[in-house]
């Protein structure tokens, strides 16, 4: 954990000193410099961003929950049945490809603009690196893995929670990574639509106010978020998967 915070930290300084030099390069008000978006961040905190970040990170939270609740199950089970694999797998590959951003149209005008549209958005693009990271792992599983616990006498209750779900955490946590990056952008796209409240529609205000330091401002919030999401994952990987330290 040490050595993943002195990375973050070096990635930071090279990261604000390459910002810092193109700002006196290119010295427009469109690219303020760092010292400038870092000098509003009191008031801009002062003037409610916090509201808009929490109900970005709620919006976050829940689609990641509805998918762990609905994908997680139904890739163990195509795991461990080749029957609902057969059937599911076709149907998956299907709709998996298809860009998120374009079932934006067809989910607004069947749930409307509000809050369900856009957590059904995030659930959109997470479930499918869940449903698929949990079966492939699944599968993946020796099968010699249970004979111990079949000798015991163990139940398939058992094997699950002794087996079968600490095999696939790493895998699971990995494609939870991945998706919550682009469930960010996609929450960001969904947030100019049909609310006050949310990093995506602080940010386009301020841009339409053509207040740029606040929308950068904004930006580095919705980065840290990020940032904080990823590193909570990092943590749970590391208490869960100790055998992988």
């Amino acid at each position: 954990m040490k050595k993943r915070v002195i990375s973050f930290l070096y990635g930071l300084v090279i990261f604000h000193l390459l910002w810092f030099i193109a700002a006196l390069i290119i010295d427009r008000k469109a690219l303020p410099s760092p010292v400038e978006v870092y000098g509003i961040f009191k008031n801009v905190f002062i003037q409610g961003i916090s509201s808009h970040l929490i109900s970005s990170t709620l919006r976050i939270f829940g689609g990641l929950i509805i998918s762990l609740l609905i994908g997680l199950p139904i890739g163990l089970w195509m795991a461990c049945s080749p029957k609902v694999n057969r059937l599911l797998g076709p149907l998956l590959y299907l709709t998996y490809p298809i860009p998120k951003l374009a079932l934006l149209p067809v989910v607004f005008l069947l749930m409307g603009i509000g809050e369900p549209a856009k957590i059904t958005m995030i659930v959109s693009i997470i479930i499918f690196q869940i449903i698929i990271s949990a079966r492939d792992a699944g599968v993946n599983i020796p099968h010699e893995n249970y004979h111990v616990l079949s000798s015991l006498g163990a139940n398939n209750r058992q094997k699950l929670r002794l087996i079968t779900l600490p095999a696939i955490i790493p895998d699971l946590l990995t494609a939870i990574r991945i998706s919550i990056g682009t469930a960010i952008s996609v929450l960001f796209f969904t947030e100019t639509y049909g609310t006050t409240k949310g990093m995506g529609f602080y940010i386009v205000d301020a841009w339409m106010r053509i207040s740029y330091v606040e929308m950068y401002a904004g930006i580095l919030v919705l980065s840290f978020l990020g940032f904080l999401l990823f590193f909570l994952i990092d943590i749970l990987e590391e208490q869960c998967c100790k055998w992988k330290l």
